[in-house]
C-alpha cells in the first residue's frame, strides 16, 4: 500500500466492477455515514448483522511485513429513538443523535497485546509479549448541516497502556441518507509517553534480549491519517463494507528502531447478513 489515493482506486475498482444495479431503499438510519453500521433499519429494538472480511495490513506497528487475516464481522444492535446500545466483537457501546448534528460515542474496548510472533521475520524477537488492556473510547462528531456532508471528529481513547487522542474531518460522497455510500476522513493524532513506549519503545530488558538500542519515547504527536470507508446494500439483507487506511508516522516516531517503515496500511473487503 504506497499511497492512499492508490488504496480508494483500487478499491473502488474492485467494488464497482459489479454490473448489478439494486434500487436503494431510503432506511432511516441514526447518522448516514458508511463508517457508522446501523442495522436497525429505523426501528426500535434489537437487529442482528453477522458476516465475515478479510484484511491486507501491516503485521504491527510500523512492520513492513504484510499479511492477509480474516475477521468476523457484524454486530448485535438495540436502537430506542436517537440511541443505539451495541455489541461488536470485543467492543461493548452506546452511541446516540443530539440536535440532528451531533453524534456521541462511548465504547468499552478489549485491546490485544503485540505478539513476537506477529513478526515472520523475528523483528520482534527479544521483545516479549506486549500487554492486553481495556480502552475507554470517548468520541463526538459535529456536521456542518443534517445531511452529514462534511463533518468533524474528535476521539480520546484511555486505556490501561496509555492514552491517545485524534482529531479528524471528513467528507460523505452521493445523496442517498440510508448509511451506503462511501466517505474519506483525514485525521492527526497524539499519544502520551506510556501509548507511544507501548508501541515503539525498547526497555533495558527489551534490548538486552533483542540487540535493539534502549529507546524512551516522550507524547506528543504520533501521526496523520487517511480513511476510507465504503458500505452498499447488494440486496435487502445482503451488505458489502469496505476500508482503506494509512496512517504516516511522525519523525520521533520513525526513529524508533521497532518502525521499518514510515507508516502502517490496512485495505480490506467483507459482507453483512443483516436479519
Amino acid at each position: 500500500m504506497k499511497t492512499f489515493p492508490r488504496l480508494l482506486l483500487t478499491l473502488a475498482t474492485c467494488i464497482g466492477i459489479s454490473p448489478i444495479a439494486i434500487a436503494q431503499e431510503n432506511r432511516p438510519v441514526l447518522v448516514p455515514l458508511p463508517s457508522l453500521d446501523d442495522f436497525t433499519r429505523g426501528e426500535d429494538g434489537w437487529a442482528f448483522g453477522l458476516g465475515a472480511g478479510i484484511e491486507y495490513e501491516s503485521a504491527y506497528e510500523g512492520a513492513e511485513e504484510f499479511g492477509l487475516e480474516a475477521d468476523p464481522a457484524g454486530a448485535v444492535q438495540w436502537r430506542s429513538g436517537d440511541n443505539i446500545f451495541y455489541w461488536a466483537g470485543e467492543a461493548l457501546g452506546w452511541r446516540g443523535l443530539r440536535s440532528d448534528t451531533w453524534l456521541f460515542e462511548a465504547t468499552v474496548a478489549f485491546e490485544e497485546g503485540r505478539e513476537e510472533s506477529d513478526s515472520d521475520d523475528g523483528y520482534l524477537d527479544g521483545l516479549g509479549e506486549g500487554e492486553e488492556g481495556v480502552e475507554l473510547v470517548l468520541q463526538a462528531r459535529r456536521a456542518f448541516q443534517t445531511d452529514w456532508r462534511y463533518w468533524l471528529d474528535g476521539r480520546v481513547v484511555a486505556g490501561e497502556n496509555g492514552n491517545q487522542a485524534l482529531l479528524g474531518a471528513g467528507y460523505r460522497f452521493g445523496a442517498q441518507n440510508d448509511g451506503t455510500g462511501s466517505e474519506i476522513a483525514v485525521a492527526v493524532v497524539f499519544h502520551d509517553s506510556d501509548y507511544a513506549n507501548k508501541d515503539f519503545g525498547v526497555t533495558a530488558a527489551q534490548s538486552g534480549a533483542s540487540g535493539l538500542p534502549e529507546t524512551n519515547l516522550s507524547g506528543g504527536f504520533r501521526s496523520i491519517g487517511f480513511n476510507y470507508n465504503y458500505r452498499n446494500n447488494l440486496t435487502a439483507n445482503w451488505q458489502i463494507f469496505g476500508e482503506a487506511v494509512i496512517e504516516y508516522y511522525s519523525s520521533d516516531v520513525q526513529d524508533s528502531p521497532i518502525v521499518r517503515r514510515d507508516y502502517e496500511a490496512e485495505v480490506g473487503i467483507g459482507v453483512i447478513y443483516i436479519f
